[in-house]
């Protein structure tokens, strides 16, 4: 097998948003609207949008801050669009959120890099009339939260989960039952546990009847979590499970990952063991993983178009600006609120329909012809 590689890939920026107003100070504080309730009151074109994202550990992040800087600009607003360090992303982040604060963003949308750690941040945002966007990753214990944005979740954990058992079936079609392992994401990540839980709603009636087996009897979010999402902490733990538990003829046949970058770490182990081939699942529609899902070397993933999300986070702050309420489609609790969501749906992407998934997108299009 090829060595795994992770890049970044650049794309192009979404849709357009108009914006209409006269211009403003970006000095304003949040806090200066009637009441500092910026949903009721809008704000100025002109206006200052914080962005806060985590830390680059995957690509769709990457390409998220170039997206959100050109759509926010075009729409009329000043970006102030920021990632939080990779050595101590929390601190950073809660850093980068008071001083976007202190700029006077009006709405500050935020990719929290741990999102139990920003109570202080969002309850002074808020008291300074700031509206809060909770982008990707739903902010924890905390009513001070206006909306959430997302791709569903759980759903991407549930498409995992039967594309795991599609993906057994179909190479192993003399097999009754599978050996598997299981990886997870960052405990400190939210979605980690919602895509986890969404997979074993699908697998774990199987590994409860005998047609999946977690050899190395690691099935708990707790024993397979990936700490800061790091590929080498995945491949790590990977390595040690094949050396503890797959010796001999004993075979791995597939392995649940949350994302295309995890899921590479594993196939490097994987090979680098002579275990394979194996099922792999992943999501995000990494550049580095396409033709490997061409190949068939990675099973699956699943296309969240980053634009899409991106532009529909513009929707909402453009409804804000306007004095109106965010379009939402469901709600979501965070422990201590029910916070206003608008959920898009995931693309399940395989070999069999990467063409047809990707044709628009000018970057991952050419990948799938080979």
């Amino acid at each position: 097998m090829r060595k795994v590689l992770i890049t970044a890939v650049a794309v192009a920026s979404a849709a357009v948003f108009a914006l209409s107003g006269c211009s403003g100070s970006s000095n304003d504080r949040g806090g200066d609207s009637a009441g500092g309730d910026t949903a009721a009151s809008g704000f100025k074109a002109g206006s200052v949008i914080g962005v806060a994202l985590p830390d680059k550990t995957s690509e769709n992040w990457t390409i998220a801050g170039q997206i959100f800087t050109d759509d926010l600009e075009k729409a009329g607003y000043k970006a102030n669009v920021q990632y939080a360090g990779s050595t101590s992303p929390v601190p950073d982040q809660q850093a980068q959120i008071t001083a976007m604060i202190q700029a006077g963003a009006k709405v500050i949308v935020i990719g929290a890099n741990d999102a139990k750690q920003l109570g202080a941040q969002v309850a002074d945002a808020k008291e300074q009339g700031v509206s809060i966007i909770a982008y990707d990753r739903l902010i924890s214990d905390t009513k001070d939260v206006d909306y959430y944005v997302a791709f569903n979740n759980f759903k991407v954990g549930q498409d995992q989960g039967q594309a795991l058992l599609d993906g057994l079936a179909k190479k192993f079609p003399d097999q009754k039952t599978y050996n598997i392992e299981l990886i997870a994401g960052a405990a400190t990540d939210p979605n980690a546990t919602v895509f986890f839980n969404g997979a074993m709603d699908v697998l774990k009636p199987k590994i409860d009847d005998g047609t999946l087996k977690v050899v190395s009897g690691q099935d708990t979010f707790e024993k397979v979590q990936t700490d800061k999402w790091d590929p080498a902490n995945a491949q790590s733990r990977m390595d040690t499970v094949l050396q503890g538990f797959y010796q001999g003829d004993t075979n791995i046949n597939g392995v649940l990952s949350p994302n295309d970058t995890l899921a590479r770490a594993a196939l490097q182990s994987v090979s680098d063991a002579k275990k394979g081939p194996i099922v792999i699942t992943g999501q995000d529609s990494e550049a580095a993983s396409i033709p490997l899902i061409m190949s068939g070397e990675q099973y699956m993933t699943i296309y969240k178009d980053t634009r899409k999300l991106v532009a529909q986070t513009v929707d909402m702050i453009n409804s804000l600006a306007k004095g109106d309420k965010a379009d939402t489609n469901a709600e979501e609790d965070n422990g201590a609120t029910k916070v206003p969501t608008y959920y898009l749906d995931p693309v399940v992407v395989t070999a069999d329909n990467a063409a047809e998934v990707y044709k628009d997108n000018d970057k991952l299009a050419p990948l799938t012809k080979q």
